[in-house]
């Protein structure tokens, strides 16, 4: 399909690639989704609630808060996290996997409650079209799906579909995080990211080394290790 295509609702064809559904929610898992999800949306982000891609009211929606954006938060460990450690801060998280969005859920009930938190369970690029221009304080990409194979590449969240969006919503001088084991997916990280926008902050081996001082080492990450892989940590600043 072209890309000038669309879908009946009028979005653009946009290919996903990701899982949607992983293995059979329980009970609990499905009943956080049906009560808790809805009321956790930033509003207006799908095409059939919002075609004209209004852009959200940001005061109104986020209670005048700095807004910070996670891409991917799997099991929502770090977007809790950081909700927990940065009360004064709203932080919209972005998950389409379905079990990850559960298991987030599960999370804010045992670990809250939480009033920071916004979650849209599904494709960031949709979520970025009703982001006004420099509306986001700062951005979290911790450990993206590596997509391995080198004709895969593309469906990486650090290519120009992603990333110019990202940009454009990100204020001036905003930082862009980005967390990964995978030392190719670092190398197109450096490539593109500076390529987009962004100036990469480090100083010194250490910089990448090194985890943020408020950061949380997520099972993903502890696997990572145990399997001999090295984390690298990654900041940048939109220029």
């Amino acid at each position: 399909m072209s890309d000038d295509q669309q879908h009946q609702s009028g979005a653009p064809w946009r290919n996903f690639y990701g899982r949607i559904h992983g293995k059979t929610l329980n009970k609990a898992q499905v009943d956080y989704l049906d009560e808790d999800l809805p009321d956790l949306a930033p509003g207006g982000v799908s095409w059939e609630e919002n075609p004209e891609r209004v852009k959200i009211d940001m005061a109104k929606r986020f209670a005048g808060k700095p807004v910070w954006v996670e891409i991917g938060f799997g099991g929502g460990e770090h977007l809790v996290h950081m909700a927990r450690s940065y009360p004064d801060v709203y932080i919209i998280g972005c998950e389409p996997f379905v079990n990850g969005v559960a298991m987030c859920l599960g999370k804010m009930r045992r670990e809250g409650p939480f009033d920071n938190i916004a979650i849209h369970a599904g494709d960031a690029r949709d979520l970025f079209d009703v982001l006004p221009d420099g509306s986001i304080e700062k951005a979290f990409l911790n450990y993206p799906d590596p997509w391995p194979k080198k004709r895969h590449h593309r469906r990486r969240f650090v290519t120009d579909e992603h990333l110019d969006p990202l940009h454009r919503v990100l204020k001036d001088g905003a930082e862009f995080r980005v967390a990964t084991d995978i030392p190719d997916y670092v190398r197109q990280t450096m490539e593109e990211v500076p390529r987009a926008g962004f100036e990469w902050l480090a100083e010194g081996p250490e910089d990448w080394r090194k985890p943020w001082s408020d950061w949380i080492s997520t099972r993903y990450e502890q696997k990572a290790i145990r399997e001999g892989r090295t984390p690298h940590y990654m900041t940048f600043k939109k220029v």
